[in-house]
C-alpha cells in the first residue's frame, strides 16, 4: 500500500500552487473547476506518484464550520534525499522568509528534519 495523495483546504490556491512548484520538484495538473460548487483544485505530482491536492472554495471557512475535519493532519513530510538537501531547503526557505519551526536536527527517533510551514501555515517535515 501507498498513499496516493493527501489534499489541503487553502485560502489562496495560486500562492500555495507556486510555493510547492518552486520548493519541491512536483508538476502540477490544470486547475479543475466546478462552477456550481465554485470548488477549485490543483493535483502536485511528485516523481514517486504520490500528489498533494490542493483545494478551494470561497466559503470553505463557513462550510468546516462545526465540522472536526480540521482535527488530525498534523504535519506531513517529505523525503529529499540527504541531510545537506534537508539543510540547504531550510535555508532557502528561511532566507526567502518562510517559517522555519524546528531547525535541522537528528529527533529522538532518529530521524534527520527540519520543520517548516508553508505560506498557510502547514507544517512539514523535511527528512532524508
Amino acid at each position: 500500500m501507498t498513499i496516493e495523495h493527501l489534499a489541503i483546504w487553502t485560502k489562496d490556491i495560486e500562492k500555495m500552487k507556486a510555493f510547492y512548484l518552486e520548493f519541491f520538484e512536483v508538476n502540477a495538473n490544470e486547475k479543475y473547476f466546478n462552477p456550481i460548487k465554485k470548488f477549485s483544485s490543483y493535483f502536485l505530482s511528485f516523481s514517486s506518484g504520490t500528489r498533494i491536492e490542493l483545494m478551494h472554495r470561497p466559503d470553505i471557512l463557513k462550510h468546516l464550520e462545526g465540522l472536526e475535519q480540521n482535527l488530525g493532519l498534523a504535519h506531513f513530510a517529505i523525503a529529499l534525499g540527504s541531510k545537506q538537501m534537508v539543510d540547504d531547503l531550510t535555508h532557502t526557505l528561511r532566507v526567502k522568509g518562510y517559517s522555519i519551526l524546528g531547525e535541522p536536527r537528528t529527533t529522538g527517533d532518529g530521524y534527520y528534519e527540519s520543520v517548516i510551514a508553508d505560506p498557510e501555515g502547514n507544517q512539514i517535515e523535511l527528512t532524508i
